[in-house]
């Protein structure tokens, strides 16, 4: 099976490094100097990491056979592509692969039907469920414990406690103001 890890994005220097997007949460063992990735535009690879360090909190990458801006900069926007046993699972007790979690029924805390995972959404701050709603509408929900409260692979399911307006349109507006209108004489 195959996994998106990175993302290429712009030149670095003028020695063919590149920044990455890292959208796994093993870049110490995908993208360890000597990995051979398959790549999206596949015309683009394999591409195997010569090196790799962090500078200013952004990972750099070198590939074999890129030695200059010019062939770094060529490379922007490639998914860099892992293959992984289907079998293998993340090290961390609470953390999944997206084929793990794509296809679960998500419900709520109470049972009622939400929907289900069509795909995960990797942004800068957090991960979002893409959940497709029984009359074919979809609905975004974050993937953070606050509001995905349990994953249940054995079920097939992921349990979400969502915060009104989540889901519906049942959004609770807060109000600083005193009810009584300022009719304070």
């Amino acid at each position: 099976m195959q996994l998106v890890v990175a993302r290429i994005g712009r030149a670095h220097g003028i020695k063919g490094e590149v920044t990455v997007e890292v959208r796994t949460d093993e870049p110490e063992l995908r993208l360890a100097p000597g990995a051979v990735l398959a790549t999206d535009p596949a015309s683009a690879g394999p591409l195997t990491i010569a090196t790799g360090r962090v500078h200013s909190g952004r990972l750099l990458l070198r590939f074999e056979g890129v030695t200059d801006r010019n062939g770094a900069e060529a490379l922007r926007n490639t998914l860099l592509i892992a293959d992984v046993d289907p079998e293998e699972l993340p090290e961390g007790e609470d953390e999944y692969y997206d084929h793990q979690l794509i296809d679960l029924d998500v419900v709520t805390a109470d049972g009622a039907e939400v929907g289900r995972i069509t795909e995960i959404s990797h942004l800068p701050t957090q991960d979002l469920f893409i959940v497709e709603r029984p009359d074919g509408s979809e609905v975004m929900i974050p993937f953070v414990e606050e509001i995905v409260t349990e994953i249940d692979l054995e079920e097939q399911r992921a349990v979400i406690d969502p915060p009104p307006g989540l889901i519906d349109d049942r959004a609770e507006i807060a109000s600083s103001r005193d009810e009584s209108d300022g009719d304070d004489a």
